[in-house]
């Protein structure tokens, strides 16, 4: 995830990196120029149709769709932002519960019993980073595909690493409790804490595996494609051969948008507007080293 100021303007403007939306448009823009110059070359020159009225009536269509095609961005791009934010609020759950957990077990654990100290300043923040491995893998992405996937049987020894660490977890807990080195209030107390982990790794999930409807996405794309299509059919009469540098800039901006909400809609993913999954973990890491 990039961080910035968002005080610094200038900056912001001037500054264009590999991800940027209008590189990757890049070759969709030249397209789309090329195309209204042919548009306006073929009606103007060729079939020369400057006077027919009916074709200037072309812009009013566009009009009466301009408020259709805003509504469906502007929900896209909201929808996105959720999914978004809903992620972060979990690992930002997730940085709290690892915390409280290692505070209790520092508390209720004697100081002499380092080995048990250890295992859990390891474990901890071993869940945060396993999680993260398991939220960028494919086959998580792809648990709830209808076709079966068997070739992860043989590269993934556990299907589910973060349940291994939580069972782990929870076993040492057990025998804490077996042996009378903490007692049953204090045993339903650390049970709550690490069921809590369990409870953000599946909210984790349902986020990453339950994308925008298929047809949904398909149909905004279509519809822009269709929309920056039929613009300089009545566009090239009133704006002559300037309507290839407006309308590949009106593509720009609705293709941005679209673009933008397919990133953040899948925030535990590598791309740079991603939620920092790996810098978390090692701040869970770090805090847990500290308290234990």
């Amino acid at each position: 995830m990039k961080a910035y100021n968002p005080k610094q303007w200038l900056q912001i403007l001037v500054f264009v990196q590999k991800n940027d939306t209008i590189i990757r448009l890049a070759p969709l823009l030249a397209v789309t120029f090329i195309y209204t110059l042919g548009v306006a070359y073929f009606e103007l020159e060729y079939l020369k149709l400057s006077q027919q009225s009916w074709v200037k009536n072309i812009p009013v269509m566009h009009g009466l769709l301009s408020f259709v095609i805003s509504l469906l961005l502007v929900f896209r791009t909201n929808t996105a932002y959720d999914r978004w934010w809903e992620g972060r609020k979990h690992l930002g759950s997730l940085v709290n519960n690892s915390r409280n957990l290692a505070i209790k077990i520092a508390a209720m654990v004697p100081n002499d019993d380092q080995k048990t100290r250890t295992f859990f300043r390891e474990s901890i923040p071993k869940y945060a980073f396993v999680l993260k491995d398991h939220l960028q893998d494919e086959q998580t992405q792809l648990s709830l595909d209808e076709e079966e996937h068997p070739e992860f049987d043989s590269l993934v020894p556990h299907n589910h690493v973060p349940n291994q660490v939580a069972y782990l977890m929870i076993k040492k807990v057990q025998n804490l409790y077996e042996k009378g080195t903490i007692s049953g209030d204090q045993f339903i107390i650390l049970n709550g804490e690490l069921a809590s982990f369990t409870d953000i790794c599946g909210a984790c999930e349902r986020i990453k595996n339950t994308p925008i409807p298929f047809s949904y996405s398909s149909f905004i794309k279509k519809f822009i494609l269709l929309y920056v299509l039929s613009l300089p059919l009545g566009y090239v009469f009133s704006l002559g051969y300037y309507a290839a540098p407006i309308v590949t800039f009106i593509f720009y901006v609705l293709a941005s948008l679209e673009l933008i909400a397919e990133e953040i809609e899948e925030p535990f993913g590598t791309d740079p507007n991603d939620l920092p999954m790996g810098k978390i973990a090692k701040n869970i890491k770090k805090h847990v080293a500290e308290l234990l």
